[in-house]
């Protein structure tokens, strides 16, 4: 069936019941097509009126920091005319012909709002489901929707997350998260404090440098490692695929002297190297930063590193070193939440931090049937993994399908 002809009614009306992808990004779509061609029928329920909605919200300047060759999803190559390192127009563009070419079951504008199991003779229950038998979804408009199987592919950017920092509520100033970003325009000429190390916090940094705002700085709470994207045509991608099962202190200590032959120190302008190893960090959720423009922005004086954000004060912002600062703007490239607990947190199948306790193949201790994909943040990339973890579940309900 073509991608978005499918509508909720359909749903819930065919049979047999489908295995369930909820959300339309590329974690879903592959799972989607894997499981297609293996025969398996999956409807993928999109929230949004289209594929890739985070990718179509993301800033402008953005690009995939993995290679294109690395970056494709199963069963069809990323077009070579968009270039080694993919635009985010692009990938938009990959999506929608991703879902096209492999004739997915596409619903959009519906949203998943609570799975919950279909045994306990509960009231949600279709009725065709046995005791212990699959899983019902409460969709939008009061459906209930009889799963086989689900696969929860939100994403890992779901919800932007703004730190509670004292006095933020009475902040007078203009504060945006980064996710409401898009392009330095409206930011020329203006003073902007950029608050975040991150990938997301850097590029934007030199994007607006690079779009004429009049000053930028840049909150540092924890100095990041910096990478160069690719060095002699070795993209670090490749290096972070080759190393990530080695032992976390080997990497450490291998990364170290490779650190200071290509990254220049720029303790001299308030960015020291890290004093934790790099594959210690990556293990604690922190993706060193790919350089497209930072290092050259930090050493020339255009992007200037300043303190971690301690608090808000009327117009002004308290760093943590005790300066006050009145930028214009704030822009908060804080990260983002899951956003898991309402749809699953009630199922055991989430740690402290709201992160499933398994993902791809592998299901949660009592929800067989339930799997997650796409909330790690692999230092070999995300879209390689997305794919590899697609191929993973199809296998799996491919086998459970035959049984």
């Amino acid at each position: 069936m073509p991608a978005t002809d499918v509508t909720a009614a359909d749903m819930t009306a065919t049979q047999p019941r489908p295995v369930y992808v909820i959300g339309g990004g590329p974690g879903g779509l592959a799972v989607a097509a894997a499981l297609r061609a293996r025969g398996v029928r999956a409807v993928v329920v999109e929230k949004s009126g289209s594929v890739g909605a985070s990718w179509r919200g993301h800033y402008e300047r953005l690009r995939l920091h993995t290679t294109r060759r690395l970056s494709a999803l199963p069963g069809l190559a990323i077009p070579r005319r968009f270039g080694r390192w993919v635009a985010r127009a692009d990938v938009v563009r990959y999506l929608e012909k991703y879902a096209e070419f492999h004739e997915l079951e596409l619903v959009t504008g519906v949203e998943v709002t609570r799975v919950e199991r279909a045994a306990g003779g509960s009231d949600a229950a279709p009725a065709d489901a046995a005791p212990g038998d699959g899983w019902v979804l409460h969709a939008t408009g009061g459906r209930l929707l009889a799963a086989r199987a689900v696969v929860v592919a939100t994403g890992f950017n779901h919800t932007p997350a703004v730190p509670d920092w004292p006095g933020l509520d009475t902040y007078t100033g203009e504060l945006l998260h980064a996710a409401r970003y898009r392009e330095p325009g409206p930011y020329a000429g203006r003073d902007v404090l950029v608050v975040g190390a991150g990938n997301t916090g850097a590029e934007i940094a030199v994007d607006l440098v690079e779009g004429g705002a009049a000053r930028v700085r840049l909150a540092v709470r924890t100095a990041p490692h910096i990478l160069r994207r690719s060095t002699c045509g070795w993209p670090a991608q490749r290096t972070g695929i080759l190393v990530r099962r080695l032992p976390v202190r080997l990497v450490d200590r291998l990364a170290k002297p490779v650190a200071k032959a290509s990254v220049p120190d720029l303790s001299a302008y308030g960015l020291p190297r890290p004093t934790t190893g790099l594959y210690s960090r990556v293990r604690q959720g922190a993706i060193p930063v790919q350089d497209v423009g930072l290092i050259a922005a930090v050493r020339a004086g255009r992007v200037e590193p300043v303190a971690a954000v301690a608090s808000f004060d009327g117009g002004e912002v308290v760093l943590s070193d005790g300066t006050r600062i009145s930028p214009d703007v704030v822009v908060a490239a804080t990260g983002y939440r899951r956003g898991l607990e309402g749809l699953v947190g009630h199922l055991g199948v989430l740690d402290g931090r709201g992160r499933p306790l398994a993902h791809g193949a592998r299901t949660a201790p009592g929800a067989p049937g339930l799997y997650f994909t796409g909330y790690t943040n692999p230092i070999s990339g995300m879209l390689r993994e997305l794919a590899r973890d697609a191929e993973r579940i199809a296998r799996a309900l491919a086998r459970k399908k035959r049984a």
